[in-house]
């Protein structure tokens, strides 16, 4: 008896234990300074595939700052247009078109991007159609994956119109994924994405692809802040996120956004593209 009543104490000790250990951590802030930090991630692939991406980077992040972020998730570019329009990320992960929207509409500013390389609009046809140049796309539906799109979109349909001079119909299919796959099975001419999209399609897609059309080079995605997260947080986010690319493990997780040199950011680097005349193609959400 007195052995089983031991036991009972044990159990209820250790449940007690469990207890209060659980309570104490709902007790504690969320981040080091009581705040969790929302980040908005502009939809290029399916959610599942994005969270996949960026969750290791947040939690690597948490561990180097003590501040705790958590991914909102918009279900099209057009939504996160919206809710970043509304300034409803305290971090985002924008096309750097949005950037410069976002930047007039809700004062988010650049952080960090990836200065390795720069981003470019693609042209794919499939393989089998024939189909080798823009001007062969007079008339024919062209996919894209939504109007604001910077590469795959804005910029491709600018230089469609205004260099190739041709019409065609648009067809927005909400991702780059899409974009491929309706090309694919024949239901889109021609479909708008980028090299790093295209580079992450199943190799029997990219085999049946041919790129017709790259469009000019503008510096890259970046992540950006918006000016209610104060001064101190953010370059607590852009220190650990530069020390994340001075790392093999950091660097294998960046490399998934794509991100290839992870590199300090101003919104010098995209004042630029105020200048190509893309308000003309440029849809408001």
């Amino acid at each position: 008896m007195a052995k089983k009543m031991a036991h009972c104490f044990r159990e209820v000790k250790m449940f007690l234990g469990v207890l209060i250990a659980v309570l104490l951590m709902a007790a504690q802030p969320a981040s080091a300074d009581g705040r969790v930090y929302t980040v908005g991630i502009v939809p290029q692939f399916e959610a599942s595939r994005l969270h996949g991406i960026w969750r290791p980077i947040l939690d690597r992040l948490e561990s180097e700052t003590g501040l705790q972020f958590v991914i909102r998730g918009s279900s099209t570019i057009s939504q996160f247009e919206i809710e970043f329009a509304a300034g409803q990320f305290d971090f985002a992960y924008m096309n750097p078109y949005h950037l410069v929207i976002a930047n007039d509409s809700a004062g988010y500013l650049p952080i960090v991007y990836d200065g390795g390389r720069e981003l470019s609009g693609v042209l794919v046809a499939s393989r089998s159609s024939g189909i080798t140049s823009p001007e062969q796309l007079d008339g024919k539906v062209i996919a894209f994956p939504a109007p604001n799109a910077l590469g795959a979109s804005l910029m491709m349909r600018q230089e469609l119109t205004d260099t190739f001079k041709i019409s065609f119909t648009p067809r927005y299919v909400k991702t780059h994924d899409s974009v491929y796959i309706n090309v694919l099975v024949g239901e889109a001419q021609a479909g708008g994405g980028v090299q790093a999209t295209l580079r992450r399609q199943k190799q029997q897609y990219q085999d049946n692809l041919v790129v017709i059309h790259k469009t000019q080079s503008v510096p890259p995605h970046p992540l950006a802040a918006l000016p209610s997260v104060p001064q101190d947080i953010q370059e607590q986010v852009r220190t650990a996120l530069l020390k994340m690319g001075e790392t093999d493990q950091g660097r294998e997780l960046l490399s998934k956004v794509p991100i290839s040199a992870i590199a300090p950011a101003d919104l010098s680097l995209y004042i630029p593209l105020k200048n190509l005349g893309l308000d003309r193609f440029y849809q408001k959400p």
